[in-house]
């Protein structure tokens, strides 16, 4: 595995096809494109088993090996599980340790706000999203 794909719109791209080559991976339309030699956008749903998929949206910035922006939703059928978002909420203390990551989830995923601490800037968050996503549709399927 490449150590930063971040670093460029080639390492990135082979890094998400690599790990989209999963067998618990169903299909997906995420797609890795760039309007200039230093950006890029990652974008598309990752289909699982059990009516699972993973929304992503990422900016990117192959010049600093970051991701500038991100969200990443979770749905099963039509209902949205949670998401993770980026957008700043500096008077929320309990959101401090991971500012300005955190997790929507239930109840009222809207309002309720955790850390994220598995989430970043500097590395790429497929890896965890899929592997969260992975332990979920496990449980899906044994409460079947």
């Amino acid at each position: 595995m490449i150590k930063n794909p971040l670093r460029s719109l080639y390492d990135y791209s082979h890094f998400i096809a690599e790990i989209l080559n999963s067998a618990t991976v169903e299909r997906s339309t995420v797609r890795v494109w760039s309007d200039s030699p230093y950006t890029g956008v990652a974008e598309g749903k990752v289909y699982f088993s059990s009516n699972i998929r993973l929304y992503i949206r990422e900016e990117l910035d192959f010049d600093a090996g970051l991701i500038t922006a991100y969200g990443c939703e979770v749905y099963q059928h039509d209902e949205r599980l949670y998401w993770y978002d980026d957008f700043p909420h500096p008077n929320d203390p309990p959101l401090a340790s991971t500012f300005p990551h955190h997790k929507h989830p239930p109840p009222d995923i809207k309002h309720n706000r955790i850390p994220a601490p598995e989430i970043s800037f500097s590395r790429p968050n497929l890896s965890f999203l899929m592997d969260e996503i992975e332990r979920l549709d496990k449980n899906v399927i044994n409460m079947q």
